[in-house]
């Protein structure tokens, strides 16, 4: 038995985004939120469906699931699996603008109700602390009174979340569990055979997917992949850009100290030079008798310009 990976978009889409499965979001939403009592979800409907034809492109790797409580509070769960230029600000925006749009003259605001935003990234988004789940709300910064309070952020770090399935105990620690290993499972564990839970396992399980959806998920785990990659790439070459610059940094203030003012001409081979050859100059200036000596593909480290010597 194999199970897809909920961390994809269009795999956490149609376990969490079904309308044969609102038991599943409801579960998952009622752990994170701890809402109990009256504030329990009585009814759920998916404002935004999952139509299979809609997710082909695949040209965006966000998710996004809306529904209503009884009490006419909306949630926005997205899962997020790469970090995008400007991320929070998008998370802000989504929010304030799902606020706004419910309803559309200004004698209404007495009918706006509160927005609460789940936002699920399988990358670190908060590195000044260390707990997966986190909540964002505006409060007065003398009293830390909250009054503002119609839209409230919450934030999963699955990276974060290091449990084993044998500290799960809560519910809430089970669909972490579930979201971030479910792929890597053969079977159901004993501890997770309860409902919903084991209805998130049975709407993951491979031979529950049609030819098309197979298709699909393949392709948002490579389009998932591949944009990683870019982004690895990016940051390598980023790095050696700020190696580069560094080098040429400190190899100019040692000209300047070995030799006084450094020509134009010298600049322009700085300028120009990868980092090895940036170190391999730096080196040069504890035995070169110039600065010509410096740049010189003669160069020798006796102060000899081995081309003028033959």
């Amino acid at each position: 038995m194999k199970f897809i990976d909920p961390r994809i978009d269009f795999a956490f889409k149609k376990i969490f985004g079904s309308e044969d499965a609102k038991d599943i979001l409801i579960s998952f939403l009622e752990s994170l939120l701890g809402l109990e009592g009256d504030r329990c979800i009585a009814e759920l409907a998916i404002m935004d469906p999952f139509l299979v034809p809609r997710l082909k492109d695949l040209k965006s790797t966000i998710l996004d699931v809306r529904c209503k409580d009884h009490r006419g509070v909306s949630y926005i769960v997205e899962m997020q699996v790469e970090k995008v230029t400007a991320f929070l600000k998008r998370i802000q925006y989504n929010s304030a603008k799902a606020y706004a749009n419910q309803i559309s003259r200004g004698e209404d605001y007495p009918n706006l109700k509160q927005i609460i935003a789940v936002t699920i990234t399988d990358f670190i988004l908060f590195d000044s602390f260390e707990h997966c789940a986190s909540v964002h709300e505006s409060r007065e910064m003398i009293s830390g009174q909250s009054h503002l309070t119609d839209i409230v952020h919450y934030f999963v770090e699955l990276p974060k979340f290091t449990k084993d399935l044998d500290s799960c105990d809560s519910i809430f620690d089970q669909w972490l569990y579930f979201i971030k290993y479910a792929s890597t499972l053969e079977e159901i564990p004993q501890k997770m055979q309860a409902n919903p839970i084991r209805h998130a396992f049975e709407k993951a399980r491979v031979a529950n997917m049609t030819a098309d959806e197979l298709d699909l998920y393949d392709k948002a785990g490579i389009a998932i992949a591949d944009a990683r990659g870019r982004v690895e790439l990016a940051r390598e070459e980023g790095e050696q850009i700020g190696e580069r610059k560094e080098a040429a940094k400190i190899l100019t203030r040692q000209l300047q100290r070995r030799f006084g003012t450094v020509p134009d001409w010298a600049n322009e081979k700085i300028a120009k030079a990868d980092l090895s050859l940036l170190e391999d100059w730096s080196l040069r200036i504890f035995d070169a008798q110039s600065l010509d000596n410096v740049f010189s593909d003669c160069f020798s480290p006796l102060g000899i310009d081995r081309e003028k010597s033959v």
